[in-house]
């Protein structure tokens, strides 16, 4: 087996220490930096590298760390993995996601656990399933963008072979699986990248310090690592796409983007594996040239989170109007008109948030909308709460019948956070595990400062530490057997039915959505080909001139379709699905 670092730190020597025994390692001649042993070395057998006679560090490029991200890394031979049958991928186009957190899934948090449930998402009628970071981080429970070692994966949940199996059995039920990568930052605690080379400058700042180093002097070996974790994933793990985080904080001066070399390896990867392959980037750019193919003079990631949608949603839905909702809030029902047509609510216009103009244009002609994603909740726009409250929390079950309505039936990809379908009533707080006292205080101060400064109290927030917030946002699947939960979730296996049967709700002509409203009697309508769908947010009835005839696809209260008048009727807080014929 052959062993090899890049440790451009290293001086004099780089040692592999394997089972406990040194062994010396050569300069590879043609690269620089580059140190490499070649020897014996059994699945699971322990080593590390030392350098110049230092302490020994796990590999940067490790594939297992069985001890934690202070431990030795472990040998991990692919091929012992023996796959049940050929995968022949999942496209994006007519997709349903569900963000999953391996952690909080099942009370057991681990893969083989969550691997037990994938049946009943598929019976849902999702398509792929999107898991929240699993590189190894500190302690057992996390959110996961804390993660170092970024070939690995999270020992707790089950390692790497867990993790296949996970990918196998969702793949028996038609699933596909897109794992969420982190590469604008790495965790605190566990680190050691730069004790080999410089993998992070100062040449840049962001919110977690020094910057990964993407554009200068060592950048190209630093890219190399990134690019190869990604293509690792998909290749040996046979995953189907990768979602790239907050792809904004990439600090990146080069004229070859990171980003878009990313995208090219992984199409290039996609024509010799013989299946599809996709990137799906959060960004809060508002930049069509993230998703705009790279033949065209865009960077080329397949899709991307689309937030605008989702802050004129759940302005719409709460009247929530603090911090980044504000812009959204004022017309919130025009807000999201705009962005069921335009994709961007900011494409161009003036953010007070931000105080300046942002964003820029969809071209809605040339720009299929499937390649952004729409949503209600998120990890993020429920974790990053003071609470982690969803909008179960605050709202009425045909409140949340309409938001369902208006993601599944909508022009976008439609994403689902883990428990949305029935409404779940479980928080989904923030949650860390630091091994390190100080910096597990120093977590907990932060967290409670933070929305001290929104006027609540200390002890109102839920301690990151205190085991119990982990455990208050486990999913309890006994709610589905209760009312509202289980009506709600027959709702979105409705919908999800629909999206699948009704060819119109997938188009991908954004040019071609036609909506209507009314900010005042608070009511919202939509064509989607020879669909209608309308919604009604008002705590009284609608009367909505939709035009005569039709016939009800699904309903959340019982209605009519529209009569000679040509007006829907449309009970308080409800919504509709309409076929023309």
């Amino acid at each position: 087996m052959l062993f090899e670092v890049w440790a451009p730190q290293a001086e004099d020597r780089v040692s592999l220490w394997l089972e406990g025994s040194e062994r010396p390692m050569a300069r590879l001649e043609g690269r620089a930096g580059w140190w490499s042993e070649h020897t014996d070395a059994a699945d699971g057998a322990r080593y590390g590298f030392a350098l110049d006679g230092g302490p020994v560090l796990p590999d940067p490029r490790s594939r297992r760390q069985p001890d934690g991200t202070d431990g030795l890394s472990a040998v991990v031979h692919q091929d012992t993995y023996v796959w049940r049958g050929d995968w022949p991928g999942r496209r994006l186009r007519a997709a349903v996601l569900y963000e999953l957190h391996v952690g909080t899934y099942t009370r057991e948090g681990t893969f083989d656990a969550a691997a037990e449930r994938l049946g009943e998402l598929a019976e849902l009628g999702i398509t792929h399933i999107e898991l929240m970071p699993v590189c190894p981080f500190p302690g057992v429970h996390g959110w996961g963008y804390e993660g170092v070692s970024l070939w690995a994966v999270h020992e707790p949940y089950g390692g790497p072979e867990a993790l296949k199996r996970f990918v196998d059995t969702a793949h028996g039920h038609g699933l596909g699986v897109v794992l969420d990568v982190v590469h604008n930052h790495l965790g605190p605690s566990g680190n050691h990248l730069p004790a080999f080379g410089p993998y992070f400058t100062d040449t840049h700042h962001t919110p977690w310090g020094s910057a990964v180093n993407l554009d200068a002097p060592g950048s190209d070996e630093v890219r190399a690592y990134l690019l190869d974790s990604a293509l690792a994933w998909l290749r040996d793990f046979r995953l189907d796409g990768l979602r790239l985080d907050a792809v904004h904080a990439l600090a990146d001066t080069r004229a070859l983007t990171f980003l878009e070399e990313l995208s090219t390896a992984v199409d290039t990867l996609s024509g010799e594996l013989g299946r599809p392959l996709f990137l799906i980037a959060e960004s809060d750019l508002c930049d069509p040239r993230t998703t705009t193919p790279r033949q065209s003079g865009g960077i080329g990631v397949h899709a991307q989170w689309n937030d605008d949608f989702h802050h004129a949603l759940h302005t719409a839905l709460t009247g929530e109007s603090q911090g980044y909702y504000a812009d959204f809030a004022a017309r919130p029902l025009t807000a999201l008109a705009k962005t069921l047509t335009r994709a961007f609510f900011h494409d161009g216009t003036y953010s007070s948030f931000r105080g300046r103009t942002h964003g820029r244009p969809v071209d809605v002609i040339r720009t299929p909308a499937h390649r952004f994603l729409g949503y209600s909740q998120t990890h993020d726009q429920i974790g990053n709460r003071a609470l982690g409250d969803r909008l179960s929390a605050v709202l009425s079950p045909g409140l949340l019948a309409c938001a369902a309505a208006l993601v599944l039936t909508g022009p976008f990809t439609p994403m689902l956070f883990m428990g949305e379908e029935w409404g779940a009533g479980t928080p989904w707080q923030f949650f860390t595990d630091h091994t390190d006292p100080e910096l597990a205080e120093a977590v907990r101060r932060g967290r409670r400062r933070e929305f001290a400064a929104h006027g609540w109290a200390e002890e109102e927030i839920p301690d990151p530490q205190d085991p119990a917030t982990r455990e208050r946002s486990c999913l309890d699947r006994t709610e589905q057997e209760r009312e509202p939960h289980a009506r709600l979730l027959a709702w979105y296996r409705e919908l999800i039915g629909l999206r699948r049967t009704q060819s119109d709700l997938t188009d991908p002509d954004l040019a071609a959505v036609k909506v209507a409203y009314d900010e005042e009697a608070r009511w919202l309508a939509f064509r989607r080909g020879e669909l209608r769908i309308a919604v009604n947010l008002a705590k009284e009835p609608a009367e909505i001139p939709l035009g005569g005839g039709g016939r009800v696809l699904a309903t959340w209260e019982p209605v009519q379709p529209p009569g000679a008048d040509g007006l829907l009727r449309l009970p308080p807080q409800s919504c509709v699905v309409l076929a023309d014929s």
